[in-house]
């Protein structure tokens, strides 16, 4: 087993926690823009209360560790590894309980290229453990307007995992998919679970829109987010977000991997 002062020296060596590659200036602006409910970076999430960017900066240095000096403009951010280790064991947890009651699960990345084999990993461990992982709409069409314009991509499942991916982009299956942070993903695939009657997730597991738009709708959500992804971290704190984990989401695919065996280990699903 990883042990907790391995994982955090991982953390730190990957730049998974410690000063990250995310800039000073672009979880700034991403405290603006949530402040003005810009729909980029509120992720489907409809925070209940008035979200000004002093009180975003004081919530982000109590949940990720960053400087809550407003004079710091400028620089890498900083996330506490203890912060994520302790982030990480309450994620953890509620895999561990979504096991025993062998509740339905679905799993959705908006960061395919580097998170897909940390889910595909998790997936397959709930899966073992009786839980039905869900694939509902896959190969359903969805406009999403991005900073091009509106565009079209399919939705499709890796393993377990959902993810988009552009029209024509690979073959499905495939592993590679789009960067996305919108939520009509996850809005398009529990309507279509509902309208065929079938199974809704008691648990939702991915990042951006996939946990913020899961945990607007009540279902229970948990997911990864760095520090210029407030939303998960407000909806954490308005308790529609059940564990937000504090960690760089764009560091190299394998740098994950002792991350999955630290939370299968904690939540007993080690395979």
């Amino acid at each position: 087993m990883l042990s907790t002062g391995a994982l955090r020296a991982h953390l730190l060596a990957a730049r998974l926690a410690g000063p990250v590659a995310t800039s000073r200036e672009v979880s700034l602006r991403s405290y603006r823009l949530f402040a003005a409910r810009d729909p980029r970076v509120t992720l489907g999430l409809d925070p209940e209360r008035c979200w000004e960017e002093p009180d975003l900066l004081r919530l982000m240095a109590e949940k990720c560790g960053v400087s809550d000096d407003p004079a710091y403009v400028s620089g890498h951010d900083v996330i506490d590894p203890e912060r994520t280790l302790a982030a990480l064991d309450a994620f953890a947890g509620r895999l561990s309980h979504a096991a025993v009651r062998r509740s339905p699960v679905l799993l959705g990345t908006g960061h395919p290229h580097r998170l897909l084999g940390f889910y595909v990993e998790l997936a397959g461990a709930l899966s073992a453990a009786g839980c039905p992982v869900l694939t509902p709409a896959q190969g359903r069409c969805i406009d999403i307007t991005t900073r091009f314009g509106v565009r079209t991509y399919n939705l499709d499942y890796v393993r377990g995992v959902a993810m988009v991916r552009e029209p024509g982009a690979r073959a499905p299956g495939g592993d590679t998919g789009a960067h996305t942070h919108s939520p009509l993903p996850v809005r398009v695939v529990l309507e279509s679970a509902a309208e065929g009657r079938g199974r809704l997730p008691e648990l939702v597991v991915g990042d951006h829109g996939w946990v913020c738009g899961a945990g607007q709708l009540g279902i229970e959500a948990i997911g990864l987010a760095d520090t210029d992804d407030p939303a998960l971290f407000v909806g954490e704190a308005e308790g529609r977000v059940s564990v937000a984990v504090p960690l760089d989401d764009a560091v190299q695919s394998a740098y994950y991997r002792p991350l999955t065996r630290y939370v299968l280990n904690r939540a007993c699903l080690s395979q």
